[in-house]
């Protein structure tokens, strides 16, 4: 391909889309215990789980170093391609767009074109596939940033979290904080919207949560065709029956992906979390109103 697409870990996506696809993947680092190791290469979600239960534990993330996004745009560039594409979660929840583009500059503007997803997990997945495809279809770096961008902003990400602790520790709630309050006998339903986490409706068990999160799936495809990807942090068997669960009530769903959260995204909503992303993959009607994009 002339044009290389590159990401970060806290896209999630499977490995072996990873590979199919040929996209380079830069790790954000992640401090527990004492030690510093790099996003699924040496800390897994198993160990975030673990330490995140473990009183007294702490877990903290760092976005790559500018250093790590050279090193990566350069192997691209000697590997043949022309251009380079590169897709990262939301500027309000990471600094890690900042230091691609500070290694873009470095590397020359002209070669690397940085987009913020203002999504995380597959909501900034599913902008990396279409903007891979697009590559491998022989689209120009325009049409690659493009098709990123679009698909990003018409992707919905939402989710449940057992609490909203993490969250607060993290500084990642926003308008969420309101909900800390009244959160004792609550389950909250959240979403993305330009790049924050928000509430979007509390509900009073978790299986109503959930039944909540297929509900707005349902609405967000609005009949139309959709890729869908269920995420979790240590609930493999919850996240595998909401997938089931999705299936049945979206046949229309194209791709359907069930991916495992890590260090770097699941230190802010701990262990229990499940996550719904949904991508339309056509436009029935132009793009979603802003206050449900994302």
């Amino acid at each position: 391909m002339s044009v290389a697409v590159v990401t970060d870990s806290t896209a999630y996506l499977p490995a072996d889309l990873v590979e199919r696809h040929g996209i380079e993947v830069v790790p954000l680092y992640v401090v527990l215990a004492g030690r510093s190791g790099r996003e699924g290469a040496d800390i897994s979600p198993h160990d975030v789980a673990r330490a995140l239960s473990t009183r007294g534990q702490q877990v903290s993330t760092s976005r790559p170093t500018p250093g790590d996004f050279i090193a990566a745009y350069r192997r691209c560039l000697d590997g043949g391609a022309e251009r380079v594409v590169s897709i990262h979660l939301s500027a309000e929840l990471s600094s890690t767009a900042d230091a691609a583009r500070m290694a873009a500059a470095q590397v020359g503007e002209h070669l690397v074109t940085v987009i913020d997803s203002r999504s995380a997990a597959m909501g900034t997945g599913f902008a990396v596939l279409a903007a891979v495809r697009t590559a491998e279809q022989g689209g120009d770096a325009h049409a690659v940033a493009d098709a990123a961008r679009t698909t990003a902003s018409r992707t919905r990400t939402l989710f449940v979290v057992d609490t909203l602790e993490h969250l607060r520790r993290g500084g990642r709630i926003g308008a969420a904080a309101s909900l800390l309050g009244t959160a004792l006998s609550m389950k909250p339903v959240l979403h993305m919207v330009d790049g924050q986490v928000v509430p979007l409706e509390k509900v009073r068990t978790s299986a109503r949560a959930l039944a909540r999160l297929v509900q707005r799936a349902v609405e967000t495809a609005a009949g139309g065709p959709v890729d869908l990807a269920v995420h979790h942090l240590a609930a493999p068997e919850r996240a595998q029956r909401l997938a089931d669960d999705l299936r049945q009530a979206l046949p229309q769903a194209g791709e359907l992906v069930v991916s495992e959260l890590g260090a770097a995204i699941g230190a802010h909503v701990g262990p229990g979390a499940l996550g719904v992303v949904v991508s339309p993959t056509t436009d029935p009607g132009g793009a979603p109103p802003e206050d449900e994009a994302h």
